[in-house]
């Protein structure tokens, strides 16, 4: 084949590449969620188990709350006594189909167990060392036997696998009965007029579906959209001092003279990095306010308008210049994405028991 006709051949291929990518980019049903129901019922009581915590005041439910779309209903999370985090609290829904981890995407979305204990053992959310966690279940006999149920008879409890349990258990915390996924599926009615303006709007020229794509809308990659920052980080001293921590322990160059929350580039040290974040996932929305990595936007509304200014400063955005018509329709859309509320109760906790001498 002559070099002319090869080029000819690669172009080709290359902009049916570009038309296969361009189709693929949509929204998709919920799949099914795979977890060890065993292990997942047992996750459940050491989710809302206070002593899962280095002083036993906070468990996991503390910042990811049922009640308030699994996370904790504020701008920036608590952290643990003593200290204030400098990020929002992210809902887990549907955290079984994440691609990445964490805000500034440091995690694999497959490894839901290191998940957990990071955010057990880090000295900033829960503070709690994996072979006391261990021991606290060997002191409760109900959670021995139903160890020996979940996961092998004869086996002790230990630490690693403490936070595999309570991982599957956050695989079984999924949306349900949202209408983006009656739609998806076929059924029409599903979606009203004005959200369906707003899925065509999604689709084409908000081109909101280039980074919110797959079953939880979301393309699991970083971008930089300038959110601005939010002032209570640097305002509030413990909150400063949880973010330089952070910093610090990932390794990041002459992180005390950075007062901004830099994202990315504090796990990968690329200066390209700076200010990315991770896409997050876009199920039941109507749950989950504010908005944003350090909550800054208190409503849909104003995300829809942050967005169709193009982000803020050093965005990688451009303009939408969207009409309130279109932006009300795209709220409409949004809107669609979330069920109906996924409650789990509190189950009653067992209580610490003496364990016998020699049987430990």
């Amino acid at each position: 084949m002559k070099p002319r006709n090869l080029k000819r051949v690669a172009l080709a291929a290359a902009l049916a590449g570009l038309a296969t990518a361009s189709i693929a980019a949509d929204l998709a049903p919920l799949p099914e969620p795979k977890f060890n129901a065993k292990q997942a019922e047992l996750g459940r009581y050491f989710f809302f188990d206070e002593r899962m915590s280095g002083d036993a005041a906070l468990s996991c439910a503390t910042c990811h709350n049922p009640q308030k779309g699994w996370s904790d209903g504020m701008p920036l999370s608590k952290g643990y006594p003593a200290s204030e985090y400098f990020r929002n609290s992210p809902t887990i829904v549907n955290s079984g189909f994440k691609k990445r981890f964490m805000w500034d995407g440091r995690l694999d979305g497959a490894d839901m167990g290191t998940l957990v204990r990071d955010m057990m053992t880090e000295a900033h959310t829960m503070n709690m060392d994996g072979r006391l966690a261990q021991e606290r279940v060997k002191q409760v006999p109900e959670y021995v036997e139903m160890w020996q149920t979940a996961v092998k008879k004869g086996d002790d409890p230990n630490g690693m696998r403490i936070f595999n349990i309570i991982g599957e258990f956050v695989k079984s915390v999924n949306s349900k009965n949202a209408p983006i996924d009656r739609f998806l599926k076929g059924d029409q009615s599903a979606l009203n007029g004005t959200q369906r303006e707003g899925y065509e709007l999604f689709k084409g020229k908000a081109n909101c579906v280039s980074c919110h794509n797959g079953p939880i809308g979301s393309d699991g990659s970083l971008h930089r959209t300038g959110v601005p920052e939010n002032p209570a980080i640097t305002a509030d001293p413990l909150r400063h001092i949880t973010m330089l921590r952070h910093y610090s322990t990932s390794g990041m160059p002459n992180y005390m003279n950075t007062h901004v929350d830099v994202g990315s580039y504090a796990i990968t040290k690329d200066p390209k990095d700076k200010g990315k974040f991770a896409t997050p996932s876009l199920r039941d929305l109507k749950y989950t306010a504010p908005y944003m990595h350090n909550g800054m936007f208190a409503t849909l509304d104003e995300v829809v308008e942050f967005y169709s200014k193009g982000g803020g400063a050093g965005s990688e955005l451009k303009a939408l210049d969207l009409s309130s018509s279109e932006k009300r329709a795209l709220v409409a859309f949004l809107e669609s994405l979330s069920g109906d509320p996924v409650v789990v109760e509190k189950p009653k906790l067992p209580a610490y028991k003496v364990r016998a001498f020699g049987k430990n």
